[in-house]
């Protein structure tokens, strides 16, 4: 049985309504979008309008943008306005995986990548002498490619290396949109609920304050013991994985690892409990662990375990945000693709070492004192 739920589409505001809310992003192609003509980029993002806002403006810049999405997250009508304003796009809403090589084949001159996929791709390859980079959105991206025994020879910004990406985006972002798309999906009541959040990065960190604000019973699992600390500080309660998951209802695994809840973990499951993903990569639960399914709704699946508890699963833990919501809120968005934007740019016009980097402190702080001034 397929992991992939299909879902009814949750009806978006619009590309237009997302760029009228983007300041910082146009204000960076009015200073850099010159920077981008003539060229040809290869992207892998979440098809969703505030992407579709920035490929259209790389396309009016005068890219060529060739364009594929993340599993579980491509929305059709997006699609449709994306080819209207003359991107690309290799992608549909039933995908399992990018379409990497037909992205490629575009010959880019930069790539904009999520999760680490066109750019091994494109260096396992032969390349023509004109590609110069590019830049990765993922934590698990840049672990990805730092991790390759050759190295890399030109330079990939992390965008998530930013502390103002994490603050924002991930942390106030993602804990903002993880909540709604849980909501969105199940109709469960927070307040007084027993919710365990699995992992206390950024993101992690934002849906544990998030559920608390809505009146959930958070306790936190984090097996770095600054984070957990930190964790305890804030207020929450800590415990270790295997002391929280039996008292638990709502699980929000949110670590970015592989196997994090393994066969022991699968075991302390309690009868109802809800579990929800969190990170880029669904793998945090090897989902033939729980046993047969026994039931499917737009959004979720029921397993039986053999003693009898059920155990629901939403989304086969892909992304609950852009699974069952809008995905970031738009202005979190606007930050991030526009340090995507200007880290693109400072790629293209040389003078960054090769190899994989955090965004250039010039750009993060620009984008900061921007996004001040936009708020306030």
């Amino acid at each position: 049985m397929s992991t992939t739920l299909h879902h009814p589409a949750l009806p978006a505001p619009g590309v237009d309504w997302a760029a009228a809310h983007m300041p910082l992003l146009r204000d960076a192609f009015a200073e850099l979008g010159h920077v981008f003509d003539g060229l040809r980029l290869a992207i892998c993002l979440h098809i969703e309008p505030k992407t579709a806002v920035m490929c259209r403006l790389l396309v009016q810049a005068g890219a060529t943008v060739a364009l594929t999405g993340s599993p579980g997250s491509t929305r059709p009508d997006t699609v449709e306005a994306l080819r209207a304003d003359g991107v690309v796009v290799h992608a549909d809403a039933a995908d399992e995986a990018p379409r990497v090589d037909d992205v490629l084949d575009v010959d880019p001159h930069l790539l904009l990548d999520n999760g680490g996929d066109l750019t091994t791709a494109l260096l396992a390859r032969e390349r023509s002498p004109h590609f110069v980079g590019g830049t990765e959105e993922t934590t698990t991206g840049g672990l990805r490619l730092r991790a390759r025994p050759d190295g890399v020879d030109v330079p990939v910004v992390v965008i998530n290396d930013s502390e103002l990406k994490l603050m924002v985006e991930n942390r106030f972002g993602v804990g903002q949109s993880v909540v709604q798309g849980f909501m969105n999906a199940t109709n469960l009541m927070l307040p007084g609920a027993r919710a365990t959040v699995v992992g206390y990065g950024p993101c992690g960190r934002g849906v544990a304050q998030t559920l608390r604000q809505l009146g959930a019973r958070v306790t936190v699992v984090d097996l770095d013991p600054y984070r957990a600390l930190e964790a305890l500080m804030e207020g929450f309660d800590v415990a270790p994985l295997a002391t929280a998951l039996p008292a638990t209802r709502l699980l929000f695994l949110a670590t970015g690892g592989r196997d994090v809840v393994g066969e022991a973990e699968v075991d302390l499951l309690p009868d109802g409990v809800v579990v929800t993903g969190v990170s880029h990569f669904a793998h945090e639960l090897d989902l033939a662990r729980l046993g047969r399914p026994v039931g499917e709704a737009a959004y979720h699946r029921t397993y039986e375990r053999p003693d009898g508890r059920r155990v629901a699963v939403l989304a086969g833990t892909r992304m609950i945000n852009l699974a069952a919501a809008l995905g970031n809120p738009i202005e979190a968005m606007d930050l991030g693709l526009t340090l995507q934007v200007r880290s693109l740019a400072a790629v293209a016009r040389g003078g960054l070492a090769p190899g994989v980097q955090p965004v250039p402190d010039d750009v993060d702080r620009a984008v900061a004192e921007a996004f001040v001034v936009a708020r306030a």
